[in-house]
């Protein structure tokens, strides 16, 4: 079952209300949610990323917008602010396209989604 399949909206919107689920399991249905729930979920679930990745890295600046608004980043800083390597957040990025068979692409060391 791939990984659009293994979710739904009622299942996933199911556990972000969950008070006690495991932070890997909410995550994955947030990025079911993301890819898949309707534009107006999408929309606050971004809204809330923003501001999360505001907080958490204030020193994480956008590069650039895409076509929708949000933010580019650069892959170097954005390992910075993680504190692993380039090469893992670019491994990190091609699991997710694999994952979900979305692209990325990069131009001088920005990441943006093309659906």
């Amino acid at each position: 079952m791939n990984f659009k399949e293994h979710w739904n909206l009622e299942t996933a919107m199911e556990i972000l209300k969950n008070k006690t689920v495991d932070s890997k399991l909410w995550a994955e249905a947030v990025e079911w949610l993301l890819l898949y729930g309707p534009p107006e979920i999408v929309s606050l679930l971004l809204k809330a990323s923003g501001q999360a990745t505001d907080d958490a890295f204030p020193e994480l600046q956008s590069k650039n917008y895409t076509r929708g608004g949000q933010p580019i980043y650069d892959i170097e800083e954005i390992a910075q602010s993680l504190g692993i390597s380039e090469n893992e957040v670019r491994e990190i990025i091609i699991r997710k396209e694999m994952r979900h068979n979305t692209f990325h692409v990069w131009d001088d060391g920005s990441s943006e989604t093309i659906h």
